[in-house]
């Protein structure tokens, strides 16, 4: 990876590149830190402890949520709706035959992603300021002329422009950087929390003898974490393809072998941020509005991952991974179908040796895919427990507990991985030019 930085700066297109893409991720980091006129931040933070699915929109936000500044919502909104346009694809046909009308078909999805996230913005907003509103001393209503509705009113404006403005850095990341610009974002949130929390607990060395071992025992924790995720990560297994040959005029075409790569992780982290926010949903809701009702404090000591009791604690993990079993086998026939695989590869003169073309072969392909879904739930599942475990083990105090929890360590890595893969393509692409000029 070191190196892979150290020859993208030796060519001048890539590098320029990168420095933009800095410039804009530290607009994003600026905004993070811009107050909100009139809210007090303080109470809107010890309401996120205890909501798996908040702690990590928060990491992801880089700590902008707990303090309420202006990018709280952060990428969240344009990550959600583009998941629900994913979902909608694959469940509404006009879209989908949108979907495939190339490129005039995706800027038209991606116009209605941004509907959408406008939408998702505005509910989270005024979910935010619900949340703020439970208590009368958040709202400095004296500012908006003793009026809560016009504090409302404003605050919903700016955190859903902040939430489009975050979007908007997003695409210019994409358009002028080097990789996924959303996905550079949530990565800078995760590192900005992680950052926070580690100077957090060097300053606690002076005062407590046991803070360097803790943070020694954190450091250690998250390389055995990085080495497992990344071997797993870049595990696949090769459907060997072999194509015939074919004579057209006076020349002959195939003859090759190729493989058909299929990830064990390849459904990435997905299926663990729709399982966190089935769970966390119904939490989050009645805690906005119904903070004292029954369903919210029964919700609460049985369903969450702080639960108070041992029996709520094992009920809610195994509720987890139900979800994200179901999700992975769910998220892995929109990624991988077996059927449209099976007809690209009779229709180009494929097969698969020992395999009838056709349905014999998409049967085949389906099996193989199932077996690797299965094993790709079963590590997301133990990826969802371990870490929290190790790093509580790691650190009792718990201030590094939530730094890279569950999805926030799988993201971490598959950033970096990709942006890696980002710089290598541009340096080979410019190998290329070098070589045809």
């Amino acid at each position: 990876m070191l190196q892979t930085l150290i020859n993208a700066f030796k060519v001048k297109d890539i590098r320029t590149k990168v420095w933009k893409m800095l410039l804009l991720l530290l607009i994003f980091r600026v905004g993070c830190y811009i107050p909100i006129p009139g809210l007090d931040s303080s109470v809107f933070s010890e309401s996120i402890s205890g909501n798996d699915f908040l702690t990590l929109m928060n990491s992801i936000t880089g700590g902008s949520l707990a303090n309420g500044t202006l990018f709280a919502l952060g990428i969240g909104p344009y990550i959600n709706a583009s998941i629900i346009m994913q979902l909608l694809c694959v469940g509404i046909p006009a879209l989908e035959r949108l979907s495939k009308q190339g490129e005039e078909g995706q800027k038209k999805i991606a116009q209605y992603t941004r509907y959408c996230t406008i939408l998702l913005a505005v509910i989270q907003s005024v979910g935010i300021i619900v949340n703020f509103a439970n208590d009368s001393s958040a709202i400095e209503t004296h500012l908006f002329f003793d009026s809560a509705f016009l504090a409302g009113f404003f605050m919903t404006v700016v955190y859903t422009a902040g939430a489009f403005l975050v979007m908007w850095l997003g695409e210019r990341i994409t358009d002028y950087g080097v990789g996924n610009g959303q996905s550079m974002i949530i990565f800078v949130g995760i590192l900005a929390t992680a950052g926070q929390a580690v100077v957090t607990k060097i300053t606690e060395i002076p005062s407590d003898s046991d803070a360097l071992w803790q943070l020694i025992a954190f450091v250690l924790v998250c390389a055995v974490m990085f080495f497992a995720i990344v071997y797993v990560d870049l595990s696949e297994r090769k459907v060997p393809v072999q194509y015939a040959k074919q004579i057209k005029g006076r020349k002959m075409y195939g003859g090759q072998s190729s493989v058909i790569p299929i990830r064990i992780s390849g459904n990435g982290v997905m299926p663990l941020i729709f399982a966190f926010s089935i769970l966390s949903f119904p939490q989050m809701i009645s805690g906005l509005f119904w903070p004292d009702g029954g369903f919210y404090k029964w919700w609460t000591k049985w369903m969450t991952g702080s639960s108070a009791i041992a029996g709520g604690r094992i009920l809610y993990a195994f509720v987890l991974c139900l979800l994200i079993f179901a999700f992975s086998f769910f998220y892995a026939q929109m990624q991988f179908n077996p059927e449209d695989v099976s007809k690209s590869i009779q229709q180009n003169g494929g097969f698969i040796q020992g395999i009838r073309p056709g349905k014999a072969t998409e049967n085949y392909l389906k099996k193989i895919s199932n077996r690797i879904t299965l094993f790709g739930a079963i590590y997301l599942s133990l990826v969802a427990f371990i870490p929290a475990l190790a790093f509580a083990w790691a650190d009792p105090k718990g201030t590094l507990v939530n730094v890279f929890s569950t999805t926030g360590i799988l993201i971490v890595v598959s950033v970096a991985m990709e942006f890696e893969k980002q710089l290598q393509a541009q340096m080979m692409m410019k190998n290329y030019k070098g070589f045809l000029k």
